[in-house]
């Protein structure tokens, strides 16, 4: 299997990540009022494009440096969690990181990814890092790794913002080819290490922490 196919396989939405389960933070906002009453595209472009630099400043250093060196996950995780104290958050990055881990282990047959799912097992198990660390598992270069890891964020808060009813499937496909310029520049951004990390969209956060307050969810984040 060469790494165009592999890469292919792992950023088409059938893989079983378990990230369609999860809004980031985007049905909260949509039913406590964040996105506003009027002009809701408007406000979920806004969304989107906060969504694209915090991860550019908070989670693909992490994808980088445990793709580089996987051997590292252990520290990038525990670091990791202590970049997320609120609790929803840090709970769905957990489920995430675990559920990608788990969907690896039953589909790549390589020591190195048992040694991934063990460390799932006993630790946070964040899905920034235990992205990384899978893909490093499968030798691919950590700027394939982010490009994956940031084209999937984008993919499935769009994806939530269909099945929430506030884009058709058409727009949101729009709004995801509109984001080229700024995916391109987030993933431009390879001097930021996990050293650097930094919560650039608080009120994305803040309103992912307030998901369990919703009387109704379609999304378990």
């Amino acid at each position: 299997m060469t790494t165009p196919f592999l890469l292919l396989q792992l950023a088409d939405g059938t893989f079983p990540s378990g990230g369609f389960a999860h809004s980031a933070g985007l049905e909260a906002s949509a039913e406590l009022g964040g996105l506003g009453a009027h002009d809701a595209t408007d406000a979920l472009d806004a969304f989107v494009d906060d969504a694209i630099v915090q991860a550019t400043h908070a989670t693909l250093p992490f994808v980088r440096a445990a793709c580089l060196d996987p051997s590292h996950l252990a520290e990038l995780d525990d670091a990791f969690d202590a970049t997320v104290p609120l609790d929803v958050p840090n709970r769905a990055s957990r489920a995430l990181g675990r559920a990608l881990a788990s969907a690896f282990g039953r589909v790549f047959d390589a020591p190195a990814i048992a040694v991934i799912t063990a460390h799932t097992r006993r630790a946070p198990a964040h899905h920034a890092p235990v992205f990384g660390a899978l893909y490093g598992a499968l030798a691919i270069d950590p700027e394939e790794a982010a490009t994956a890891y940031l084209h999937g964020t984008v993919r499935a808060l769009l994806s939530a913002a269909v099945r929430l009813g506030l884009v058709g499937p058409l727009e949101a496909q729009r709004m995801h080819h509109a984001r080229e310029a700024a995916m391109r520049a987030a993933l431009a951004r390879t001097d930021l290490t996990p050293d650097d990390v930094a919560t650039t969209a608080p009120l994305v956060e803040l309103w992912g922490a307030l998901h369990d307050r919703l009387d109704a969810r379609l999304f378990q984040s």
